[in-house]
């Protein structure tokens, strides 16, 4: 590996032959060189002209055998090269710590997340990088989407480490009814872990803060039924609350107590000490929202959401066979911006008012050898999603959400995990080949959206009002 980079879990899977495990049968070795073009895309980034930009640390370059070898020097100075370059341009660096990757270490010693072992050593890791980069890193997220990372590598087994029973996917082993919540727990106190280590050893002299990004869906119930409206509900506590009750009221939501009480972790009384409010933010990635439909009863058909262990709600982008909000390139994401709004106010809500990040938001388009580069370039969907989005974004700002930023996925077209390069969603199209970028119909949207907010903010402020966006 490069500049003693350590395997991690996804350089491991997605090496593994068959199709089955990465879409195109592709792997992240190169994606689309950030490695090497970082400072090309800073670049971009001060063309776009945000103010901040999220990226996340991988794990095995700074640790490449975890708490069970040498921090890798090569490792911290290229993330410290990459947060200069960045603030150079007036950019804040958004850090995430785990974006889905470990230390492939990790899970040949002791099973990674299925292990309370590994809570020392994600503190050991965050703790290395709060020193080497906390004196200009002011925002850090611990995890990028471990609900989605907990249900796809414990559950259905298409994400790494591949675990879960027959019924649920094909894997060689594993238990989709216990294994989530197992890991589930050991991510909730590896946060906690973290955010106590930042708090009480870092924030003061750094002056930062500190949260969690999860996957976040707006469920509608399929019908205006006592039942489907509860099963929306549960829909959303076994994914959304399944993280944010724990980490912000030190307890697993009710919902899921009632299903599957017996399968949820304890939290002990030590546990308790950081499980309060351990978070400064809320981030949220928000693509699309789905119908739900009563579970409880009724016979389901088996899919998302049908099981006990998932809430008894079964997922639909359909309702009478009519979509939810116009189909996209990626199958289960569906245009309906309204979802934004919702979300941010269930949130507010819920949460008692804690600051949000939108940490993504984006259009899929299906990569297809009978696309020309010409019809990627003029992505005339995307400018109309993400207009749609913002002005959701916007609305639920002005009823009272707080949200402190919003960032767009993605950047460039990329290496988009299990679906390969099959998928884009960047404002500059990637030629996979070359890797040169060139800047999509979005991405001067984009900029123009920016420049005239920016301006509004500006005025604003000079007349002694304050805004942001």
């Amino acid at each position: 590996m490069e500049d003693g980079k350590g395997l991690n879990n996804w350089d491991v899977f997605s090496h593994q032959p068959g199709k089955d495990k990465i879409l195109d049968g592709s792997n992240g070795d190169v994606a689309v060189d950030q490695y090497h073009r970082y400072l090309e895309d800073v670049d971009l980034m001060e063309e776009l002209g945000v103010n901040s930009y999220r990226f996340s640390i991988s794990w095995a370059r700074i640790l490449p055998q975890g708490k069970f070898g040498e921090i890798n020097p090569a490792g911290i100075n290229y993330y410290n090269n990459l947060i200069d370059a960045l603030l150079l341009k007036a950019i804040q660096p958004f850090v995430t710590l785990s974006h889905y990757d470990f230390p492939r270490e990790l899970e040949e010693r002791y099973g990674s997340w299925l292990s309370s072992e590994i809570q020392e050593d994600f503190g050991y890791y965050a703790e290395i990088c709060f020193k080497a980069f906390g004196d200009r890193v002011k925002y850090w997220a611990t995890f990028n989407e471990p609900n989605i990372a907990v249900m796809h590598g414990y559950r259905t087994g298409i994400y790494p480490p591949s675990r879960c029973s027959k019924s649920f996917g094909n894997c060689t082993k594993g238990d989709s009814e216990t294994e989530p919540f197992i890991a589930a727990h050991n991510m909730i106190l590896s946060h906690a872990h973290a955010v106590h280590i930042y708090r009480t050893k870092y924030k003061k002299d750094q002056g930062g803060t500190i949260g969690i990004v999860l996957n976040t869906i707006w469920f509608e119930p399929i019908s205006n039924s006592s039942r489907d409206v509860a099963a929306a509900e549960r829909a959303r506590a076994f994914l959304i609350n399944w993280f944010l009750d724990p980490i912000i009221f030190g307890k697993y939501p009710e919902k899921m107590k009632e299903l599957i009480g017996c399968s949820l972790p304890t939290f002990l009384r030590k546990d308790l000490k950081t499980l309060d409010k351990a978070t400064d933010f809320i981030g949220i990635n928000h693509y699309t929202s789905l119908y739900v439909k009563d579970c409880l009863d009724a016979a389901c058909q088996s899919g998302m959401g049908s099981r006990r262990s998932e809430g008894l709600a079964c997922q639909t982008g359909t309702r009478d066979g009519v979509p939810i909000g116009e189909p996209t390139g990626m199958e289960w994401y569906y245009v309906y911006p309204q979802g934004m709004e919702k979300v941010l106010t269930y949130l507010k809500e819920r949460y008692d008012k804690t600051a949000i990040f939108v940490a993504e938001n984006g259009y899929p388009d299906a990569d297809s050898p009978h696309e020309s580069t010409e019809s990627y370039l003029h992505d005339v969907k995307r400018v109309e999603y993400m207009s749609s989005y913002l002005n959701s974004l916007a609305a639920a700002i002005r009823n009272g959400v707080d949200v402190r930023g919003y960032f767009v996925w993605s950047l460039v077209d990329n290496f988009e995990w299990i679906f390969g390069f099959t998928q884009r969603f960047g404002l500059y199209y990637v030629d996979f080949t070359t890797l040169k970028r060139t800047p999509k119909l979005s991405a001067t949207w984009y900029r123009h959206f920016i420049a005239k907010h920016n301006a509004v903010i500006a005025n604003k402020t000079h007349h002694g009002y304050k805004q942001s966006l």
